[in-house]
C-alpha cells in the first residue's frame, strides 16, 4: 500500500453488537449473516470513495489474549468474504487481543494485504492484562509462512493501556524503535476508541521517522484539518450511527466526510 498526503484508511469492524465470532459472550448470528453483513458495510465503504477497509473483531468483547481457533475461522471466513466482495479495495485485518500471528495467518489465507499489530514494541499494561513486545517473533513468523507482502501496521503507545512501565520513553522513542524493528507504519491514537489523538505528537513522530504515520482514533468531520499532515487516517466510531462505535454504519456520515475529504484534496 503506496501512501501520500491526505490518503485515508477506514475501518470496517461491524455493524452491531450482535455481529461476534462465535463462542464470545455477544455472539448470535450464524457466520453467513455475519459474513453478509461485513460484505454490505464494505460496499458501503466502497461506493463512498474510501481508500480501504480494515476487518477487526471488535464485538469480541471481553478480549482475551488466547484467541482460539474459531474466532481465526470466523475472521478468514469474512475477510475472503469481503475481498470477493470488493477485490479492489485495500483491506486489512486486526484480530483482537494482539492475537497478531493470528492475523497474519489469516490475511495470508484471505488474500487482504495488510494487518494492524498491538504490542509491537515495549511492554505495556493493557485492559485485557499485560503485554510484552512481539516485533521479533511476528516478524520471523511473517517470513516462515511466506507472508513478507502483507504490510504490518504497528500501534505505539495504544489506547485502553497504561504506559507507567514505559512512562520514561517518549513517543518518539517509540516510535524511532518500532521503526528500526522494521514496521511498515505506525498509528497514533487517544487513550480510548473514538477519543481523539493529539494532533502535536502526529507532528513529532512524522518528524521522528520515515515510515507512514497514521492516526488511529478520534477523527470527525469537524476535526479532520488537525491531521492532514498524517499519512492515513482511520475512522471507526464517527461512521456510525449517532458515533457510536457498536452502531451500524451510517452511509450518510460516510459520504458526507468522504465530500469533505474530496475538497481538501483538491
Amino acid at each position: 500500500i503506496k501512501f501520500k498526503k491526505i490518503i485515508s484508511l477506514f475501518v470496517l469492524s461491524g455493524a452491531a453488537s450482535a455481529l461476534s465470532s462465535s463462542g464470545t459472550p455477544l455472539s448470535s448470528l450464524k457466520m453467513s449473516q455475519i459474513t453478509e453483513e461485513a460484505c454490505r458495510e464494505a460496499e458501503i465503504y466502497r461506493d463512498a470513495g474510501v481508500d480501504g477497509v480494515i476487518i477487526e473483531n471488535m464485538h469480541d468483547i471481553p478480549y482475551v489474549f488466547d484467541v482460539g481457533p474459531e474466532v481465526v475461522a470466523c475472521m478468514t471466513a469474512v475477510c475472503t468474504a469481503v475481498r470477493s466482495a470488493c477485490p479492489l479495495l485495500p483491506t486489512g485485518v486486526q484480530i483482537l487481543s494482539s492475537a497478531n500471528q493470528q492475523a497474519l495467518a489469516v490475511a495470508l489465507a484471505s488474500g487482504v494485504d495488510f494487518i494492524r499489530a498491538e504490542g509491537f514494541v515495549f511492554s505495556h499494561v493493557a485492559d485485557e492484562g499485560l503485554l510484552n513486545a512481539c516485533a521479533g517473533d511476528l516478524l520471523r513468523y511473517r517470513r516462515r509462512i511466506g507472508a513478507d507482502h502483507v504490510q504490518i501496521f504497528t500501534d505505539v503507545k495504544k489506547k485502553h493501556s497504561s504506559h507507567a512501565l514505559t512512562s520514561d520513553v517518549s513517543i518518539e522513542e517509540t516510535a524511532r524503535a518500532a521503526e528500526f524493528f522494521l514496521s511498515d507504519g505506525l498509528i497514533i491514537t487517544g487513550t480510548a476508541t473514538g477519543v481523539q489523538a493529539d494532533p502535536q505528537e502526529l507532528r513529532e513522530v512524522s518528524r521522528s521517522v520515515n515510515i507512514p504515520v497514521l492516526i488511529g482514533s478520534g477523527v470527525t468531520f469537524d476535526n479532520m484539518e488537525s491531521y492532514l499532515d498524517a499519512s492515513g487516517i482511520i475512522i471507526g466510531s464517527h461512521f456510525k450511527l449517532g458515533g457510536h462505535w457498536a452502531n451500524a454504519v451510517d452511509p450518510h456520515r460516510v459520504k458526507r466526510f468522504m465530500g469533505k475529504i474530496r475538497s481538501l484534496r483538491e
